[in-house]
């Protein structure tokens, strides 16, 4: 698949046909277990290929402030509005990853970097640096197994993975996720990057 293909019109035919194999409908328990953890009700945290980003919900719910979703379809943005309509409309984005201009404390990854042309890891990598500010982090899961070479999900290696954020984080965490949900048990890394400065 080439990247024009992964467009917008792409992954908007994805949700209004129900073609979302990723969406569990609920926050990835890894997910969950980290936010739990969080104290900082105001960080700038930002959720890119947001989806339906039950995350968010989650983070709203519990009094987060400052929660920031893109998606590059407009679909799931008003899917998830409909479900907390008294979240910020301004922290809606729609638009391209690659295009925001803003700087966050934390990102949260879940389905984003395997849905994207792999060809654009680096540039991913180096995207998350730029908007990290001064010691924020990268966390999330991404898939630890070979999946698919021509369509999204794509998967990938700890050593790949390693190769792409070497360079400008420090990789507190990155190992076998062990509270997966049941269909991604064994299948997914942790992982927790520091920006470098």
């Amino acid at each position: 698949m080439i990247m024009e293909e992964l467009n917008e019109d792409f992954w908007s035919q994805k949700y209004d046909q129900n073609q979302t194999g990723w969406d569990i409908g609920y926050v990835s328990t890894p997910l969950k277990e980290y936010i739990d953890q969080l104290l900082d009700k105001e960080m700038a945290i930002l959720i890119p290929g947001c989806g339906n980003s039950y995350e968010a919900e989650y983070l709203h719910e519990n009094g987060f402030k400052n929660v920031y979703l893109v998606d590059i379809s407009e679909l799931p943005l008003k899917n998830f509005k409909k479900r907390c309509p008294d979240f910020p409309s301004s922290h809606l984005i729609h638009a391209n990853f690659f295009d925001l201009e803003m700087q966050f404390d934390l990102i949260l990854e879940q389905t984003f970097f395997c849905a994207i042309d792999p060809s654009l890891r680096n540039a991913y990598a180096l995207k998350m640096k730029q908007l990290l500010k001064s010691g924020g982090k990268l966390v999330g899961v991404l898939f630890n197994t070979a999946l698919n070479n021509d369509h999204p999900p794509f998967g990938g290696s700890k050593e790949e993975y390693l190769g792409y954020f070497s360079k400008y984080f420090d990789t507190v965490v990155m190992q076998n996720c062990y509270n997966s949900i049941g269909p991604r048990k064994g299948k997914e890394l942790f992982v927790l990057l520091k920006k470098l400065d």
